[in-house]
């Protein structure tokens, strides 16, 4: 059992590492079955027949001084991101087909003049995914005024989001094959007290990655918001019957909600500082709060994707026969193979559940990538 309040994020995560720890000296407690349940250490390892172990010189300062409960929220939640990137992209393509926008921001020759990585990355991936659109064929020559920011800046946005967690992902992959103890013993016997215990590393970039992640949501709420509209035919609110039907109004809402949940979860707590230890340790990271907030961040994007993956479904509906690009039909199929479409209000929770759990599903991904020879 390890308390997810504690540490400052310098001197290590010394409260949670220490809990962390406990079980090996036959102290502290585990989860039994589920968080409602907690057993002693020394019941378990009676249990099991094993004896706690008796700590040697410097074995407990090493147990306890060290980033690794804020480095393991990173990696944990950094290595789900780069999945759900993929899939911020699909259901952005099946928005834009459902919107009827344009492909010509998704150009190569415009991601050329301003190479940022990930800005062409997403570029591609939404030109493989409408590749052979009827739907986009039907408007190729409407004259239609500039869309919306939220679709012809999509490349931007969810570029700059891949680049910036590409960024934290590297300085996580460089802490956890790092020596974060102290002090530090080296091979020649020198001992040096140093300072890689401190957390302002993974601080600034647990903050930096929540707030990439935050605008995920934040553009992608403005996207479903769009589909609701009426815009180039769609039914408003993605119902033909709103006399007495809301339509997807209420999933707006929840998905604007949790949009602003993350504007207030991302102000960075690594701005902060609050010594401890009598003035010893007068300047802390505060990564541990940079980690909490980046998981509940990470939830809330998740949600508000499943939403707009949910609301685009509906919408696709209303432009058949007419197909959309080949990976966008395939995504939709899959989609609609779990979620049926809508015609009057409903619980909506069930089929926000499942939309929830696709954003997740690896096999949504791998239909959709195969159908289209591969996602960046």
């Amino acid at each position: 059992m390890i308390p997810s309040r504690g540490s400052v994020g310098a001197s290590g995560d010394l409260a949670p590492l220490a809990h962390l720890s406990l079980p090996l000296l036959g102290l502290g407690y585990f989860w039994e079955t589920c968080e409602s349940s907690q057993v002693a250490a020394s019941d378990v390892l009676d249990r099991e027949g094993i004896e706690p172990i008796e700590l040697g010189a410097k074995d407990g300062l090493s147990l306890i001084n060290g980033t690794q409960f804020m480095c393991a929220y990173g990696a944990w939640i950094l290595e789900r991101a780069i999945h759900l990137l993929k899939v911020c992209d699909v259901v952005a393509a099946m928005s834009l087909e459902a919107l009827q926008g344009s492909l010509r921001p998704f150009d190569p020759r415009v991601q050329a003049v301003r190479p940022h990585p990930g800005q062409v990355m997403v570029a591609g991936n939404v030109r493989k995914l409408l590749l052979h659109s009827e739907i986009m064929e039907s408007h190729r020559d409407c004259g239609k005024v500039q869309d919306p920011y939220c679709l012809r800046c999509v490349p931007q946005v969810h570029g700059a989001s891949r680049d910036g967690l590409a960024y934290a992902g590297q300085v996580v992959e460089t802490e956890i094959n790092s020596v974060t103890d102290n002090p530090l013993v080296f091979e020649n016997g020198d001992i040096i007290s140093g300072g890689n215990f401190h957390g302002q590393p993974l601080a600034l970039a647990l903050d930096f990655a929540a707030i990439a992640l935050a605008e995920l949501a934040n553009i992608s709420e403005r996207r479903t918001y769009l589909l609701l509209g009426g815009h180039d035919g769609l039914p408003r609110l993605l119902m033909q019957e709103t006399g007495i039907n809301s339509g997807f109004m209420i999933p707006q809402y929840t998905a604007a909600s949790l949009v602003s949940e993350n504007k207030v979860l991302c102000h960075p707590a690594s701005v902060d500082s609050i010594p401890t230890s009598l003035g010893q340790e007068d300047h802390v990271s505060m990564g541990s709060i940079s980690a909490l907030k980046l998981l509940q961040v990470f939830k809330n994007v998740e949600m508000v994707i499943a939403i707009e993956m949910f609301t685009a479904s509906q919408a696709l509906d209303f432009r058949l026969p007419l197909k959309p690009g080949r990976g966008v039909e395939v995504a939709h199929e899959f989609i609609r193979s779990r979620v049926p479409h809508r015609s009057e209000d409903y619980y909506f929770k069930e089929d926000l559940n499942s939309c929830s759990d696709l954003v997740r599903d690896a096999a949504l991904l791998e239909a959709v990538s195969e159908s289209m020879g591969g996602l960046d």
